[in-house]
């Protein structure tokens, strides 16, 4: 239901890069990088500490953890998107494009943690802590305030 004008060379990559996500992590969604993500508090209370990218593919690893922590019932609001590609550093050959050669790095590392590391899992021996402006910690699954 989104409106999206991509370049046909865009719509491939992002049909691409759909396909590898859903593929590697199971997720069920239409897309997952354009739009808005809107989150209940107890999702994002228990996923945002493990989280570790920053970058490239912090949607996708946002809801890897959360569909592997139980959390599945997402709901997508379409979109309406016009951009300007008239000056995108967008490259036609995937692997020279810096950007998308990172996506795709980030993209392995969050399936490495998920899948063969078990970071993200509740059982893993990490305490997950929230950032410190937050004034809040976590301690063995329960939140408290310092």
């Amino acid at each position: 239901m989104s409106k999206v004008n991509y370049p046909l060379i865009r719509k491939v990559y992002s049909w691409g890069y759909h396909t590898l996500v859903r593929f590697l992590f199971g997720l069920k969604l239409s897309d997952t990088q354009t739009g808005l993500k809107v989150f209940k508090r107890d999702v994002l209370l228990k996923v945002l500490p493990r989280l570790l990218i920053k970058e490239f593919a912090f949607d996708i690893e946002l809801l890897a953890v959360a569909s592997h922590l139980g959390f599945n019932s997402i709901y997508e609001a379409p979109v309406n998107l016009t951009m300007d590609f008239s000056k995108s550093t967008f490259s036609p050959f995937f692997l020279l494009d810096k950007h998308i050669r990172n996506m795709l790095v980030d993209t392995a590392a969050v399936f490495y943690r998920l899948k063969i590391l078990k970071y993200y899992d509740d059982s893993s021996t990490r305490k997950w802590i929230y950032d410190e402006e937050l004034d809040m910690r976590v301690n063995t699954g329960e939140l408290r305030n310092e």
